[in-house]
């Protein structure tokens, strides 16, 4: 009995392997290499004033009022248009045809032992070979896909970095009738690139990264259950 145990607990693991590739897709949120290598913006530039009514103090008199310090808030426009179509065809065919024949060997002489050795010595090595083959394969496929996403999220400045640009993280979360939306994006964005409404769009985040998932009762019934998921796994055909 003990021994039938460890053999079941092996084989869960073993099976658990094989589901790995069938896990839910996620995005990692982390901040990209670079923002936590780049030291964060220390202080105002050489050239500028902090007594100027025109400088970037903490509350410049002729200024917008965009994000400019951690914790600031700046609100991105979201709207990400993914359009793409692929086709492909194969075919190829293959023929081989090979014949092989033995030597035959002959006598000018008149002597009729050699000759009748000479006929035994045919017999023997006169042995043809032939094989014909034939192979053929033909494939055709096509994708096609147009997708579309608007929406608006607030994120919260989370590092100045030394070149003045802002790495930015923010979510938002939606509870209607039991189903729970969950919007995330995280980047790194210019703060020139802010208008004057505090606003940006996320075509202009590099290394942007968003996240939309629902949670609830309608979400579970369009998943396959981890039995399918495991089944699917091991199942070769």
């Amino acid at each position: 009995m003990r021994y039938m145990i460890l053999f079941a607990i092996l084989v869960m693991i073993s099976l658990g392997g094989c589901t790995a590739k069938l896990t839910e897709p996620e995005i990692d949120f982390k901040p990209p290499e670079y923002v936590e290598q780049m030291p964060a913006f220390s202080g105002e530039k050489e050239n500028s004033s902090a007594g100027s009514i025109f400088g970037r103090g903490d509350n410049p008199l002729f200024s917008d009022h965009k994000a400019m310090h951690v914790n600031d808030i700046v609100t991105v426009s979201i709207t990400e248009t993914a359009t793409s179509s692929n086709s492909a065809k194969k075919q190829l065919s293959e023929a081989d045809t090979s014949q092989l024949g033995g030597g035959v060997f002959a006598t000018a002489g008149g002597n009729s032992a050699v000759g009748s050795w000479v006929g035994k010595a045919n017999g023997l090595t006169d042995i043809g070979y032939a094989s014909d083959s034939s192979s053929s394969f033909s494939g055709q496929g096509s994708y096609s896909k147009d997708a579309s996403f608007t929406t608006t999220v607030s994120a919260r400045v989370i590092k100045v970095l030394e070149n003045g640009n802002y790495y930015i993280n923010g979510r938002r979360e939606i509870l209607i009738d039991d189903e729970k939306q969950v919007i995330q994006i995280s980047g790194v964005i210019r703060p020139y690139d802010i208008d004057q409404d505090n606003n940006i769009a996320s075509s202009q985040m590099s290394n942007a990264k968003i996240l939309y998932s629902s949670e609830g009762d309608i979400d579970r019934s369009t998943k396959q259950g981890w039995g399918t998921k495991l089944v699917q796994a091991v199942w070769p055909f």
